[in-house]
C-alpha cells in the first residue's frame, strides 16, 4: 500500500465482538484484515498506473496481470477472514433470513471506501468534483459502518445468517493464490542474512556454504522463480505475507527434491516486513542473522566512494533493511577479525549440543596399576581446577581397550578455558612425574570456544565422534556442549588428512630401520583407517583395520604380523624381525594409492 495510506478502522460493535474472540483467532483475523487492506491499497495504485501515464501494450498487460494476482490474493484473504468471522454466528438458527454477503465482503467494501475517501481528500485541492464528493463519501462510510454493526448484532443473536464464504473466483490461474503454507518436514534449517551495504552478507553466506555444505539462495532469485511458476507479474507488488509464502514455497520445493540438504541460506534481507512474515511461518527453523558494521568500516571494505555506499544504504533503508536488526535472532558486529566472524557463523550454522558422555575410572581402562593410579591422581587434579576444565579423556587405544605397555602412548584430550590452561599444565607435569617413564604422554589441549567454532583438526574431530559414540571420559562437567560430528564429516575429513599421512609414510619408508618401526606401523594403520572411512567402513583396533583394508577394491591382502607380535618385538629389541613385512605392506599401500590417483 502507498506510504502513509489510511488505516482501516472497524466500527465499534464489530471491534468489541472481535475483541471477545480467543487470542489465536483474534490475532489471525487482525493479521488477515490488515493484509486485505494492504492489498486493496496496492490494487488502487496499480489501477492508477494503468489509467495514468502512457504505457506500452506490454506494460499494460503486465499491470493487468498484477491486478489479477492482487485480486486473487484479495479474495483469498476475504475467505480467510470469513473463516474466523463465521464462528460469531449463532449456529442454532438455520431458519434465519439469509444476508446477501458475508461479513468479510462488507469489511472489504469498507476498506475500499476508506481508500476512496483518502484519495479524494488529497485530490480536493485541485479537483472541484472531488471536493464536493468528500462529504458524501464520509456519509456513505457512516452508513456502511452502522449497517455492518447492525449485521454483526443480528448474526451473533441468530436473527440473520450468512452465505457460504467461498468465492470460487479465478484470476489467470486457479492456483495463483495457494492455501496457507507450512514448512516442509525436509526444510530443516534456514539462515537469512541481512544488513546494510558491504556489511558481509555474501561473504558470510559463502563461508557457510563452503564449510557447512549449505545450499545458498538469493531472495530475489527465489521470488522470480515463484513468480514465473505462478504466472505472477511482479512478486514485489504483493503483500509481505504473500511474498513470504512464495519464498517458503520455493524453499519447500527445493528441500523436497534434495532430501540430503540440511541447511539453506538466503540473502539479502532488505524487507523487514516480509522476513517477519517468513519467521512467523517457519518459527525457529528460520534464523535471521543481521551483520552490523560502522559506515567507515563498510566504506573501507567496499573500495568505493562513500557516496556510493550511502546511495546503496538509502535504497535498502527505504525497504526496511536497517529494521531487520530488531527481528534478528543473531546480531553480529562484523567490524572485527575474520576469525571472530567465522567462529560466530559456525556456532550459528552448526550449534553445539549437550552430549551424553560415558564416564569411567582409569582402573576400568585396562591400564597397569601404576599407570591407572597416576591417571586417577591427574583426574582428581583437573577436577580441583574447577569448572574451567570441562573435560579430560584418554583417547585412542585406552578408549578402545587396546593399550599395550611399552608400545602405546597415553593420548590425552583436555578441554579447558584459556584461563585454566596454566593449572592444567601443572597437573600434567605432576602426571608425567608420576608416570616415571612407564608411558609416553601425548596431551591435546583445546578451549571450548575452539570446539564450538569448529576449529578442529580431522584427528580431533574423530576423537569427539568417538566420545559421542560412547568412548569413556575421565571427567566432564554437567551439560557440556560439544559440536556434533557425523560420519559424513569424518569421511570428508579423511580426504583432507590422507595426503599428509601418505607423504609422512613415504618419508618414513625412505628411512625404514628398526628404530622407525613404531612410527611406520602407526602411519600404516592410520592411512588404512582413513581409506576405510572414505569407503564408509568404521573399524577400530589395528588388527581389524588392516584386515578390513585388505578387502578394499584393488588392494591386495596386507600380510602384517599382529599388533601383539609387533609390540612384543619392539619391547624386546627385536624390531628388525618384523620390519620387513611392515615395509612390504607400506609399499603395497603406496603403490595402490599411486595407481588410484594416476592421470
Amino acid at each position: 500500500m502507498t506510504q502513509n495510506s489510511p488505516p482501516l478502522v472497524l466500527p465499534p460493535s464489530l471491534s468489541r465482538t472481535v475483541a471477545a474472540l480467543q487470542d489465536k483467532d483474534r490475532n489471525r483475523l487482525d493479521d488477515t484484515i490488515t493484509r486485505l487492506h494492504t492489498v486493496n491499497g496496492r490494487l488502487w495504485d496499480t489501477e492508477d498506473r494503468v489509467r495514468g501515464a502512457l504505457l506500452s501494450a506490454a506494460q499494460v498487460a503486465d499491470c493487468k496481470r498484477e491486478i489479477d494476482q492482487l485480486n486473487a490474493e484479495r479474495n483469498l484473504l476475504a475467505e480467510r477472514a470469513d473463516e474466523v468471522l463465521g464462528s460469531l454466528a449463532d449456529a442454532g438458527r438455520a431458519d434465519a433470513p439469509l444476508h446477501t454477503e458475508t461479513l468479510a465482503s462488507v469489511i472489504d467494501r469498507l476498506s475500499v471506501l476508506t481508500l476512496r475517501i483518502w484519495h479524494s481528500e488529497r485530490a480536493a485541492a485541485r479537483d472541484e468534483l472531488a471536493r464536493r464528493r468528500v462529504p458524501a463519501l464520509h456519509g456513505q462510510r457512516e452508513e456502511l459502518c452502522a449497517a455492518l454493526d447492525a449485521l454483526v448484532s443480528d448474526v451473533v443473536a441468530g436473527r440473520r445468517r450468512l452465505p457460504v464464504p467461498a468465492r470460487f473466483k479465478l484470476y489467470g490461474r486457479d492456483d495463483a493464490a495457494p492455501a496457507e503454507i507450512k514448512p516442509s518436514r525436509r526444510l530443516r534449517r534456514v539462515l537469512a542474512f541481512g544488513g546494510l551495504s558491504e556489511c558481509g552478507k555474501s561473504t558470510s553466506a559463502e563461508f557457510v556454504q563452503h564449510t557447512c555444505g549449505a545450499q545458498r539462495f538469493k531472495i530475489g532469485f527465489l521470488l522470480r522463480q515463484a513468480a514465473h511458476r505462478e504466472g505472477l507479474a511482479d512478486p514485489y507488488a504483493l503483500s509481505a505475507r504473500r511474498q513470504a509464502e512464495l519464498l517458503l514455497g520455493e524453499l519447500n520445493r527445493f528441500a523436497d527434491a534434495h532430501i540430503d540438504t540440511e541447511l539453506f541460506t538466503i540473502e539479502s534481507v532488505h524487507d523487514d516486513a516480509s522476513i517477519a512474515e517468513l519467521k512467523r511461518l517457519m518459527g525457529d527453523a528460520l534464523q535471521i542473522v543481521y551483520l552490523d558494521a560502522s559506515f567507515t568500516v563498510r566504506v573501507e571494505r567496499s573500495g568505493t566512494p562513500a557516496k556510493a555506499v550511502t546511495a546503496k544504504d538509502e535504497i535498502k533503508m527505504s525497504r526496511g533493511a536497517h529494521q531487520v536488526a530488531a527481528l534478528a535472532d543473531h546480531v553480529i558486529d562484523n567490524a572485527g577479525s575474520i576469525a571472530a566472524l567465522r567462529a560466530r557463523l559456525r556456532r550459528i550454522a552448526a550449534p553445539p549440543a549437550s552430549t551424553a558422555l560415558r564416564a569411567a575410572t582409569p582402573y576400568g581402562l585396562g591400564l597397569p596399576a601404576a599407570i591407572a593410579s597416576a591417571t586417577a591422581d591427574f583426574t582428581d587434579a583437573v577436577r580441583a581446577c574447577g569448572p574451567g576444565v570441562r573435560l579430560a579423556a584418554l583417547t585412542g587405544s585406552p578408549g578402545e581397550g587396546s593399550w599395550i605397555a611399552g608400545w602405546s602412548d597415553l593420548d590425552l584430550l583436555v578441554i579447558a578455558e584459556h584461563e585454566a590452561i596454566g593449572r592444567v599444565h601443572e597437573a600434567l607435569e605432576q602426571y608425567r612425574r608420576a608416570l616415571g617413564g612407564a608411558a609416553s604422554l601425548g596431551p591435546t589441549l583445546v578451549t571450548p570456544g575452539e570446539l564450538t567454532a569448529r576449529r578442529l583438526t580431522s584427528r580431533l574431530a574423530f576423537v569427539l565422534h568417538q566420545l559421542q559414540q560412547g568412548s569413556p571420559v575421565l571427567h566432564a562437567v554437567p551439560g557440556l556442549e560439544l559440536p556434533t560430528i557425523t560420519q559424513g564429516e569424518l569421511a570428508f575429513a579423511a580426504v583432507r588428512e590422507l595426503p599428509q599421512v601418505i607423504l609422512t609414510m613415504r618419508r618414513l619408508r625412505a628411512d625404514a630401520r628398526p628404530t622407525t618401526l613404531r612410527q611406520l606401523y602407526k602411519h600404516l594403520v592410520l592411512a588404512c583407517r582413513l581409506i576405510l572411512r572414505e569407503h564408509n567402513q568404521w573399524e577400530s583396533g589395528p588388527d581389524r583395520i588392516l584386515a578390513a583394508a585388505s578387502r578394499v577394491p584393488g588392494l591386495t591382502a596386507l600380510s602384517v604380523p599382529s599388533l601383539a607380535e609387533i609390540s612384543s618385538a619392539w619391547r624386546d629389541g627385536e624390531a628388525s624381525l618384523v620390519l620387513k613385512p611392515v615395509t612390504m605392506a607400506v609399499d603395497q599401500l603406496l603403490t595402490w594409492y599411486a595407481v588410484q590417483l594416476a592421470a
